[in-house]
C-alpha cells in the first residue's frame, strides 16, 4: 500500500455525498416503487372482481325472496274435497292436488266475474293457469292438517305462476310472451288489471315452494353431525400426533397420508362415500348421515393439518416451564399448551367446516338430490331420512334453462353466502375470545 493510498481510502472512486442517490440506489427504489403498484393493481383488481360477483348475484338473487300472490275468496266444497263427509284424513288424502286445483281455478274465476274483470281472449283454462302449480299442494296440505276448513270460505292467497311472477319482476314482457309456450300476451294484460284490482300482489315468500327451506334444514343436520364427528376426532389425532406419538416411519406415514389426503379432489370422497357407506355398509341414500360421513372425511384432514399448526405454534419454554413446576406430560399439553392453541384450533375447525359446507360434487354423488321436484312433502325429520343440501340445490336450479330457476339458484347463493359469513365471523370472535399472550 503507498502512502497516496493509505492517506486516502477513496482513492480512485469519485466522491458523492451520502444526501444523494447513486444510479443503482434509484434503480432499487424504482424496483420497490413498481412492486408496490403492482400489488396495488392486483388488489384492486382482485376486489373489483369480487364486487361485481357480488353485485351481479344480488341483483338477480334478491328478487327470489319476493313472489307473486293472488287473493281472492274460495270455498272449500266438501262435495270436491271430502264426498264421504266424514271429516276422515286417510280418505280425503285421496282427494289428489288435481281436484284442488279445480277448485283453486273455479273459485278463482268465480271472484273475477264478481269483480267483472275483464277476460277476452283468456280461456277459463288460461285462468286457471294464472295460479302456480304449487298452489294445490300447499292448499292440500293445510285441509289435511285442519279438515274443519271443509266447508268454510276462506281468503285464499296463493302463489301466481311463473311467467306472471316473472311479468311483476321486468322478467316477461308481452314481446317474449308472443313467442312463449307457457304464457300469453293476453294473460299477462288480465294479470295487469288484478295488479290494479289489488289481487295481485308481490310480497316477501316465507312459505318457499321450490324446496330451498328444506335444502336448508339438510345442511344444518349434515353440519351438525360433521361437527360432532369431525372435531372431537380431529383435535384428538392432532393432540396425539404432535404431543405424544413417537418419531418413527410409521408416525411419518401417516402425517404424509394426512397431507395427501387434504389434497385429494372431493369427488372422489364422493365415490368412496358411495361405494362403502351406501353399496357395502347399506346406509339410506340420500340422508343426511350418508353426507355427513362423506364430508367428514374430506374435513378432517383439513381440520387435523390446522390444529397440528396451531399447536406447534405455542413456544417449547411453554412446555419447558409446565414441566420444570412439576407438571406431568398430560397436564402440561391439556392445562398449558391447548389453552395457548385453543384460537388457532377453533380458527381452522370453523374455515374448514365453512369449506365443507360449499362442497357439491361428493354429495351429489350419493345422491343428495330429494325433495327438489316432490315439493309440499315434509322436510326430514331425522338422519336417516332422504334430504338435500343448499350447494345441491343451487346446482340443481342453474343446471335448469327457465330464468325463474336462475333467480332462486342466485337466492340460494346469497342465503349460502350469509352462512359462511357468519361462521367465518364466529371465527374471528372465538379467536379473540380465547386468544391469549405469553
Amino acid at each position: 500500500m503507498t502512502d497516496l493510498s493509505a492517506a486516502d481510502p477513496g482513492f480512485g472512486r469519485p466522491k458523492r455525498s451520502i444526501l444523494t442517490a447513486s444510479d443503482r440506489m434509484r434503480r432499487r427504489n424504482a424496483a420497490e416503487t413498481r412492486f408496490k403498484l403492482y400489488g396495488v393493481i392486483a388488489i384492486t383488481i382482485s376486489l373489483t372482481m369480487l364486487a361485481i360477483m357480488l353485485f351481479t348475484i344480488f341483483r338477480d338473487g334478491v328478487s327470489s325472496f319476493y313472489q307473486a300472490r293472488l287473493a281472492f275468496p274460495m270455498e272449500l266444497s266438501a262435495e270436491t274435497l271430502d264426498p264421504k263427509g266424514n271429516r276422515n284424513r286417510d280418505e280425503m288424502a285421496k282427494v289428489t292436488t288435481i281436484g284442488y286445483q279445480k277448485v283453486l281455478a273455479a273459485a278463482f274465476k268465480a271472484e273475477l266475474d264478481r269483480r267483472g274483470i275483464a277476460q277476452e281472449g283468456v280461456s277459463d283454462k288460461e285462468i286457471g293457469e294464472l295460479i302456480s302449480k304449487d298452489a294445490a299442494g300447499q292448499l292440500r296440505a293445510e285441509v289435511l292438517a285442519n279438515p274443519a276448513l271443509i266447508g268454510t270460505t276462506i281468503d285464499a292467497s296463493v302463489l301466481a305462476a311463473g311467467r306472471i311472477d316473472g311479468y311483476l319482476k321486468g322478467r316477461v314482457t308481452l314481446e317474449t310472451a308472443e313467442r312463449d309456450s307457457n304464457v300469453t300476451p293476453d294473460q299477462l294484460r288480465l294479470a295487469e288489471q288484478l295488479r290494479a284490482a289489488g289481487m295481485l300482489t308481490s310480497s316477501w315468500n316465507w312459505g318457499e315452494a321450490a324446496g330451498l327451506g328444506v335444502a336448508l334444514l339438510g345442511s344444518a343436520y349434515m353440519m351438525l353431525m360433521v361437527l360432532v364427528m369431525c372435531v372431537p376426532v380431529g383435535v384428538a389425532a392432532s393432540i396425539y400426533l404432535e404431543e405424544f406419538a413417537p418419531k418413527n416411519r410409521w408416525t411419518d406415514a401417516i402425517e404424509v397420508n394426512i397431507s395427501n389426503l387434504a389434497a385429494v379432489p372431493s369427488i372422489v370422497f364422493g365415490i368412496l362415500g358411495l361405494a362403502i357407506f351406501i353399496n357395502f355398509a347399506g346406509l339410506p341414500q340420500s340422508s343426511s348421515i350418508v353426507g355427513a360421513l362423506v364430508i367428514s372425511l374430506m374435513t378432517l384432514p383439513t381440520i387435523i393439518i390446522a390444529t397440528r399448526a396451531a399447536i406447534r405454534a405455542v413456544p417449547p419454554s411453554i412446555r419447558d416451564a409446565a414441566l420444570g413446576v412439576g407438571a406431568s406430560k398430560m397436564q402440561t399439553v391439556f392445562h398449558h399448551v391447548l389453552p395457548l392453541a385453543m384460537p388457532g384450533i377453533l380458527t381452522g375447525t370453523i374455515l374448514g367446516l365453512a369449506s365443507a359446507l360449499g362442497e357439491t360434487a361428493p354429495l351429489l354423488l350419493i345422491g343428495m338430490v330429494a325433495f327438489v321436484d316432490n315439493y309440499p312433502s315434509a322436510p326430514p325429520e331425522g338422519f336417516l331420512d332422504p334430504a338435500t343440501a343448499l350447494p345441491v340445490q343451487v346446482y340443481s336450479w342453474a343446471s335448469r334453462a327457465d330464468p325463474a330457476f336462475i333467480e332462486r339458484s342466485n337466492g340460494a347463493i346469497i342465503v349460502l353466502l350469509v352462512f359462511l359469513v357468519v361462521m367465518n365471523v364466529a371465527a374471528i370472535l372465538l379467536r379473540r375470545r380465547f386468544e391469549r399472550r405469553w
